[in-house]
């Protein structure tokens, strides 16, 4: 892959392409002054970013787009120099808003279409003005949601000119096998953007989008902040790894250069956020080096299957022919790195075991109960997040990246 600063995109299935560098723009809107990202996205722009990476709950959109419209105006660019990937809130997956919440990202960022649109997470909050509405307890108001209806209305999104291209992002195998299964799909997704960096490749997940030509585009590829109100901090921190750092001295880089160059030359798309203008520059010069095979080898067995972005998971509600199992507790809080979805396998001596399919490990499960209990088919079980919030008030407006 012949790859530079110039000329980094590589193909998506639907016929468009995607730059492997991009710039991420989350920010804590309450920690980052206004303006800030504005000034990065100039900068950004400046330094050859073509490729930038938002969200309408970041809370940011305007300030991209008018950096976006500044550098056309001044004719560094054109908009279709631009790759501008939005983001579809959880409040926002019934079908009759997924066209309304996108033609409002488009009001705020004033430009008349984004080149990529994304599910952001497969769940569904309740509907409403709340981007995460709560109970009187502060815990978070679940909806149900039909993945499929919300994809038809993505794919009317992409038919009406609004997106370019359609795609997912936190979807494990068996969700983006729900979606490329659906009768009637018309368009499939094209990208699945999920955390990945060289302590968590993700292999057989990159390996099943391979297979379906869908593009993984990697959040968190340098580790992660060490905010501990969503970030697991007890994991070592990845740009001290002297594997990285003994590769970077050799070729004059930072272990973040390394790491950024090992996930493109694996084909994985990288959105890094940075603020910093230094950072932003650094960042973009991995261009003018590549690793060798072994290189390779040495920083993908680094993987130790740590997820920065830690979440815990909170089992809501089970199919009614294990609702009232006594040997599944609801109610459990689990760690997101542990688990993020939970099916049955489907075996004729009934339920045996759960698979864990974004985790690294099996987790121990009682004994099954007695076959005549269970249907054999296969049973989806309802899974959301709880996030490690200290103060509920103020963690309104947030979202990760």
């Amino acid at each position: 892959m012949n790859l530079t600063a110039e000329s980094h995109r590589v193909p998506l299935s639907d016929g468009n392409s995607i730059p492997l560098l991009g710039l991420g723009t989350y920010a804590d809107p309450q920690k980052t002054p206004k303006g800030s990202c504005l000034e990065s996205v100039k900068i950004a722009i400046d330094t050859g970013y073509r490729h930038i990476d938002g969200a309408f709950v970041y809370f940011n959109e305007h300030e991209v787009g008018q950096a976006i419209r500044e550098k056309i105006a001044e004719g560094r660019i054109k908009r279709e120099d631009i790759f501008y990937c939005g983001k579809l809130w959880n409040t926002c997956h019934p079908p009759e808003l997924v066209r309304p919440t996108l033609e409002k990202t488009l009001k705020i960022l004033q430009l008349d279409y984004v080149d990529l649109y994304i599910i952001e997470l497969p769940m569904a909050f309740k509907p409403g003005d709340a981007l995460y509405p709560k109970d009187e307890n502060g815990k978070i108001i679940y909806h149900e949601t039909d993945l499929c209806a919300t994809w038809e209305a993505m794919e009317a999104c992409k038919d009406a000119g609004l997106a370019k291209s359609i795609g997912v992002s936190n979807f494990n195998r068996r969700q983006l096998e729900m979606i490329l299964n659906k009768p009637g799909l018309k368009h499939k997704p094209v990208s699945n953007q999920v955390e990945c960096h060289p302590y968590f490749t993700q292999p057989k997940l990159l390996e099943f989008c391979r297979q379906h030509d869908i593009v993984i585009v990697g959040y968190s590829p340098l580790g992660t902040s060490r905010d501990e109100t969503w970030v697991n901090v007890s994991s070592p921190p990845l740009l001290k790894d002297p594997v990285l750092n003994a590769i970077g001295r050799k070729y004059n880089k930072t272990a973040a250069q390394v790491a950024l160059r090992f996930s493109i030359q694996r084909g994985v798309v990288v959105i890094p956020k940075s603020f910093n203008p230094q950072r932003i520059k650094e960042n973009f010069q991995i261009f003018d080096f590549s690793l060798t095979d072994e290189e390779m080898k040495e920083i993908a067995a680094l993987n130790k299957n740590v997820r920065y972005v830690e979440l815990l998971i909170r089992l809501l509600s089970l199919p009614p022919t294990l609702r009232h199992s006594s040997f599944l507790l609801q109610e459990k809080e689990i760690p997101y790195n542990q688990v993020f979805n939970l099916y049955q396998v489907n075996r004729q001596d009934g339920l045996q075991e759960l698979l864990w399919p974004r985790t690294c490990q099996q987790i121990p499960f009682p004994a099954a109960p007695p076959a005549s209990n269970f249907n054999s088919t296969l049973l989806l079980c309802i899974v959301s997040f709880e996030s490690h919030e200290k103060d509920s008030a103020s963690s309104q407006g947030q979202m990760l990246p």
